[in-house]
């Protein structure tokens, strides 16, 4: 598109094109191991160690369009991260962290899901930017301000007292449409304005205004009062609803006309009928906590093992899977740092995916959740959710990459791929699905209802081919992927193609590359935050 805004910086036009790994199930480390992802159940909890891009591709396959909430917290990039760019550099390899994951994260997300990426503002707008680039600015939904402090810090020239989520959807329309985000709960303080001066049997309740802007001829009927005085709608005002409408709540006693009982109609809101209120964009440390509480859990967790940069406090990641989502669905985090968002997700009764590149998979996500089912983390929500344990999770390990290369710089099959983990990986990298037919060996895995994926490391052999071609039904269609074959089988069968491995898979992905982070770090953290004001 001609003259299109958008954001440009070094490196970008540089695609990165990942491979897609099979990932591998740890028994020893899972709660409950039931075999490697092309087995197991798609509604079953995952905490995947390793790159977080590489998880992310392979997870592309199975769930795009699946996931209803994502909450990422990512490095910040507060000038910190890069010790050997300049500035502008130092943007742009943020910008290439950032782009292929959100272009990943997106794909996954359902038709009525919503990403949630908290920042601050050393990357926020260039965030915002992109974001926009990959979302669609008609997708962005609101700039959430979190107040993460509870004092400032006297050592600053101005101090930041907050950060910043960025909240953008899938389609802006159908969470719009279809109500999608839950409202959330009332404060003590917003429900102690319910009272009940004339003992309303249905409970406390507030009032709202009965009038409309406006001139409907159909709402500005006459309106006897209890006590017999007649009233209209004030100037340029109408009634709020019909006659009838009006009549039925009148008779219900659902509406209050003053302590005497002469007054304007105000219509009653019960506390009973109140299903909580929407939320806005500002989040108070009160409401949903600060850095400091989060430090405070991640110590009680952990020990002298405490997470190094403050991991967000619960309440305010049970503040956004609770909008974004319901229980039984699906939450992803690819950030997931000391687990704090699989421990939400997991004591709200969803389900969830998180991904850690670093030892933090073992040492902190692994332990945190061991405890969370086991009933042992009474910290955070635990008690606000009445959580008392149970459910469990899938421990992975991303395989290595699927080609090699020999002495001869030619391209070679991993060893390290046994027979069903090769017919996994190439069925990953070909779009099909991984899904041995019992009773025929050559029905692999599916592309759809008649197209079909063999992978073997055996020779194929005319005669093997014929066999083959004669056990298939009308209108089928194969795929055999090989390691040799014989010339010409190739060309065969019309309904038969034979490829070669790795051939056929060389100029699908970028192979061999383990890591695509950079080394970006959080902001630095002060041992006594909330003693800055010293």
């Amino acid at each position: 598109m001609a003259n299109k805004l958008e954001l440009t910086w070094v490196g970008k036009e540089k695609k990165i094109v990942v491979e897609p790994r099979i990932l591998i199930a740890d028994p020893e480390k899972s709660h409950h191991a039931q075999g490697n992802l092309f087995d197991q159940a798609a509604d079953d909890n995952m905490l995947i160690h390793g790159d977080n891009l590489l998880a992310l591709k392979s997870l592309e396959a199975h769930f795009a369009g699946q996931v209803k909430c994502i909450y990422i917290d990512p490095p910040y990039n507060t000038g910190y991260a890069f010790e050997h760019y300049d500035d502008n550099l130092e943007h742009s390899q943020w910008l290439n962290l950032m782009r292929p994951r959100l272009e990943i994260l997106r794909n996954l997300l359902s038709d009525d899901g919503s990403i949630w990426i908290s920042i601050d503002d050393d990357e926020q707008a260039y965030l915002k930017v992109l974001c926009d680039e990959i979302f669609g600015r008609k997708n962005y939904l609101v700039s959430i301000v979190w107040q993460k402090r509870t004092s400032p810090d006297m050592r600053a020239i101005l101090s930041d007292g907050h950060e910043y989520i960025l909240v953008y959807c899938k389609n802006r329309e159908i969470i719009k449409n279809q109500n999608v985000f839950n409202r959330i709960p009332l404060t003590e303080e917003q429900a102690s304005s319910y009272k009940n001066p004339d003992n309303d049997p249905r409970g406390p309740w507030t009032s709202t205004d009965f009038t409309a802007p406006g001139f409907r001829p159909n709402q500005m009927y006459e309106i006897t009062t209890p006590s017999g005085l007649k009233v209209t709608p004030p100037p340029g005002r109408c009634w709020k609803n019909l006659f009838d409408i009006f009549k039925k709540y009148y008779d219900e006693g659902r509406l209050w006309f003053g302590e005497k009982g002469d007054g304007v109609p105000r219509q009653k809101n019960y506390l009973a009928e109140n299903k909580g209120t929407t939320a806005w964009t500002w989040w108070t440390n009160k409401e949903v906590g600060h850095s400091q509480e989060g430090k405070k859990e991640s110590v009680a967790l952990f020990d002298e093992k405490a997470f190094s940069t403050p991991p967000k406090p619960e309440r305010l990641i049970e503040r956004i899977i609770h909008i974004a989502s319901n229980p039984g669905d699906l939450v992803l985090d690819s950030f997931l740092g000391s687990g704090t968002t699989a421990a939400v997700a997991h004591k709200m009764g969803r389900r969830w995916i998180g991904i850690e590149m670093g030892d933090h998979a073992y040492t902190h996500c692994k332990v945190r959740l061991d405890k969370v089912i086991n009933g042992e983390d009474r910290g955070g929500i635990t008690k606000a959710v009445k959580w008392k344990g149970g459910g469990g999770y899938t421990f992975y390990e991303l395989a290595p990459s699927l080609i090699n290369r020999d002495a001869f710089d030619e391209p070679v099959i991993n060893k390290a791929y046994n027979a069903e983990q090769l017919a996994a990986a190439v069925a990953l990298h070909e779009g099909f699905r991984f899904q041995p037919d019992r009773e025929c060996f050559w029905k692999q895995s599916v592309g759809n209802e008649r197209s079909y994926l063999f992978v073997t490391t055996a020779h194929i052999t005319s005669q093997y081919l014929d066999s083959i071609h004669g056990s298939m039904a009308e209108g089928e269609f194969l795929i055999i992927a090989a390691k040799s074959f014989d010339r010409g089988i190739e060309r065969a069968y019309r309904e038969i193609a034979v490829k070669k491995i790795p051939q056929m898979l060389l100029d699908r992905c970028e192979f061999g590359v383990e890591n695509y982070n950079l080394n970006i770090v959080h902001p630095p953290v002060y041992e006594d935050e909330e003693d800055c004001n010293e």
